[in-house]
């Protein structure tokens, strides 16, 4: 089946338009409403496409309010090319603030290449794999942690298996300017929008630069300005890229650099953002709800490496992500 979505903008045309992807959407309140998804097009003329996305997940911020600031301060006379911005992709989960659409309960980055007739989260995913991503010659989609966890800032690429790919979207992620860059080269899911961006053979990145639900200064900042600087590299916009230190890149290699809850109650960390750890040092302990006769249950790592992500609530429950870990690359 074909996308149901369509666009009020042209994307074909030059100049600076905004308006909305519409996702017929018939429910009891309106037979036939339409979800409205904000969309912008930026386009100077003729140059390389990229596609911004932020607000995959509907409570991460960081991202979204980086291109929204990029689209106040751009002109189309400045660009070379076309950007086409999603700020709020997963709109209907971006307005209730929760990661998953209240529409369906679907997780947008666990949807691709998504299909239009499953729901209005798959017909979103569906409409980016073969609409939007076909456009593209360069994609970056923003995260952050989330209300669920916190997260050391970063810049990342997926390897795609195809070395001409991973080695650009790797320049890139050297050019966007981050402290750090985290190499996915394991994921427990590949029904991601960077994984269907390396099956189209698009160059990718994604990246986490916050958490907990709230707005980083620090990450706006971050991604605003690597946005500037990814714009720069891929030639779309004249724009000095200072010199800066070289970032310190990592690796996520498997199952093992994640801990899991073991049991229900509240999480008490041992570990800090940032912490190099030995493998079997504490995560941290899990206290009964229930009876306070219990021992904590400690957690455990399996490996070492850095804490590059936490919990954020207190309250966990047994299958929880309570931390996970990257390596670094000597």
């Amino acid at each position: 089946m074909t996308t149901q979505i369509w666009a009020t903008v042209d994307y074909e045309a030059e100049g600076y338009q905004t308006g909305d992807l519409c996702l017929p959407h018939s429910v009891h309140r309106s037979a036939y409403g339409v979800l409205t998804i904000p969309v912008a097009v930026m386009s100077g003329g003729p140059g390389p496409t990229v596609l911004l996305t932020g607000g995959t997940h509907g409570d991460e911020y960081e991202g979204p309010v980086a291109i929204r600031r990029l689209l106040n301060a751009l002109k189309p006379e400045q660009v070379r090319g076309r950007i086409i911005a999603l700020p709020m992709l997963n709109a209907p989960a971006f307005r209730a603030g929760l990661r998953t659409s209240p529409e369906d309960g679907g997780n947008l980055n666990r949807a691709y290449p998504g299909d239009p007739a499953n729901g209005p989260t798959s017909a979103i995913a569906h409409y980016v794999s073969t609409v939007l991503l076909p456009m593209a010659d360069y994609y970056h989609d923003t995260h952050a942690g989330g209300s669920s966890l916190q997260y050391l800032p970063f810049v990342s690429t997926r390897r795609s298996g195809i070395t001409s790919l991973d080695d650009t979207a790797l320049t890139s992620a050297r050019a966007f300017g981050a402290e750090r860059i985290v190499i996915w080269d394991y994921s427990p899911d590949t029904r991601l929008s960077t994984s269907e961006a390396n099956r189209q053979q698009v160059v990718s990145l994604g990246g986490e630069f916050g958490g907990g639900g709230s707005v980083s200064r620090g990450g706006v900042r971050l991604v605003e300005r690597g946005l500037r600087r990814l714009l720069s590299h891929w030639g779309l916009i004249d724009e000095p890229a200072p010199d800066l230190p070289a970032a310190a890149e990592y690796r996520i290699a498997g199952r093992d650099y994640y801990v899991y809850a073991t049991r229900s109650g509240v999480f008490e960390p041992a570990v800090d953002l940032g912490d190099r750890i030995d493998g079997g040092a504490l995560c941290g302990a899990i206290w009964s709800t229930e009876d306070l006769a219990d021992a904590p249950s400690d957690q455990h790592f399996q490996r070492e490496g850095t804490v590059f992500c936490l919990r954020h609530p207190g309250l966990v429950q047994r299958g929880d992500c309570l931390a996970h870990l990257a390596t670094e690359i000597a």
